[in-house]
């Protein structure tokens, strides 16, 4: 049986682990969140030890092929997999959801701190994640885990999605809503808050992904199936 190793802990990696099959399947989070939800099947948590632990890991496990389904932001795991499986030979595939289409109202930057400068001094309803709230003086952050260091000048809601419009529409108007900011991260569990925020009339801040890796790139789960079980892959 072949092995299939699947890093990510985003919906499409869990949907993937569900609909692949005749094949032995490992899904790898990372472990930043406290209580994830976990994919069908064998599942590892943690970090590999850069680029070497993961070369030592396909090694061990006789990987086939690696599907690389992490979130559209967290470019260092896709770097170190990209510098793994050319190492190795392994065959590399990138599952990527499409980024939203962009509306008028929505200005883009670069980085999470140019987000936090250009809306400095208004309530901003900030959903960037937990690791960069440091920058950002006033509003309201939602993350999944509280945010370490906590930063006091923000409110802070603990949830997790998917959302919907209406919740979203409570929130912006309880918390005085001026600006919203998000990263480009796309799909369907987290743009309600786009939709409230039109109907509001709020701008939104974007932050631009990171440039895809020079590999194989997929948007749909349907398509990275195809590619394993065609044979690209570990088929």
């Amino acid at each position: 049986m072949r092995t299939v190793l699947v890093l990510g802990g985003t919906s499409e990696a869990r949907e993937l682990a569900a609909q692949l099959t005749g094949f032995r399947l490992i899904s790898s989070l990372a472990g930043r969140v406290a209580d994830p939800k976990l994919p069908e099947g064998e599942v590892r948590i943690g970090g590999f030890g850069g680029v070497e632990g993961l070369v030592a890991y396909l090694e061990a496990e006789h990987v086939d092929a690696v599907v690389d389904a992490t979130h559209p932001f967290a470019d260092r795991i896709t770097a170190n997999a990209l510098a793994a499986t050319t190492a190795t030979g392994t065959p590399f595939l990138v599952l990527r959801r499409p980024g939203w289409p962009p509306e008028d109202d929505w200005q883009y930057v670069d980085t999470v701190a140019e987000a936090a400068e250009l809306v400095a001094g208004r309530r901003a309803f900030i959903t960037t994640g937990r690791q960069e709230l440091a920058a950002f003086t006033s509003g309201v952050a939602r993350t999944v885990d509280p945010p370490d260091p906590p930063n006091p000048r923000l409110d802070l809601v603990l949830d997790r999605g998917p959302y919907t419009v209406d919740g979203e529409l409570e929130l912006m108007r309880e918390h005085r809503v001026e600006v919203l900011v998000t990263k480009d991260s796309g799909g369907p569990m987290t743009a309600a808050k786009l939709t409230a925020a039109r109907h509001l009339g709020i701008p939104v801040v974007v932050v631009r992904r990171p440039p895809p890796p020079e590999a194989p790139l997929v948007e749909t789960v349907a398509e990275a199936v195809d590619w394993l079980t065609r044979g690209s892959g570990a088929g």
